[in-house]
């Protein structure tokens, strides 16, 4: 009954005049990326290893577990894919800079496990201020964290130090 009601009234709409540039209608502003690196410029903040929220593992055992730089790399760029794509939490990324997340949580990985990266991203806490993050949020990237790991063949005592470094860090993620 409905929908042969509200048909004719579909049928008649008018299509949207053409030329038009709905974006600047609508106010939304456009973002200029940085060129050399395709992020979007943030607020300037102090840079420092200590942002990472862990102090790194001594020597490279651990460095090794995860294939060296380029293991830690792919670990990183498929928690990124998982995290973007995932539907339980992809509202969390969705309208962040994916490049600046990709290269930062590398840094943060490759610096807390010991294969000589230096941090350059924001502190735990501002950097995840207002997202309202929950304890199922957390979760859910922890999941993709494991898969990621499983996917590389990390040894599971591996996963499990690594997470137990990253697991304090969560009182500054949740929000609530």
């Amino acid at each position: 009954m409905f929908l042969t009601a509200t048909l004719p009234l579909l049928l008649m709409q008018q299509a949207p005049a053409e030329g038009i540039d709905w974006d600047k209608e609508f106010g939304v502003e456009e973002v200029d990326r940085d060129p050399a690196t395709g992020e979007i410029p943030v607020e300037p903040y102090m840079q420092s290893n200590a942002n990472a929220g862990a102090t790194p593992f001594t020597g490279g055992k651990m460095a090794a577990h995860f294939g060296g730089r380029e293991g830690i790399r792919r670990i990183a760029d498929r928690f990124t894919d998982l995290n973007f794509a995932d539907p339980r939490i992809g509202g969390i990324f969705a309208g962040h800079d994916e490049v600046r997340f990709r290269r930062t949580i590398f840094e943060q990985f490759c610096y807390i496990l010991n294969a000589g990266c230096d941090y350059t991203g924001r502190n735990m806490k501002s950097s995840h201020a207002g997202l309202g993050s929950r304890k199922a949020d957390l979760n859910a990237i922890v999941e993709n964290l494991q898969q990621a790991m499983r996917e590389e063949k990390v040894p599971f005592a591996a996963q499990n130090r690594f997470l137990a470094k990253l697991a304090p860090m969560s009182g500054d993620v949740i929000e609530r």
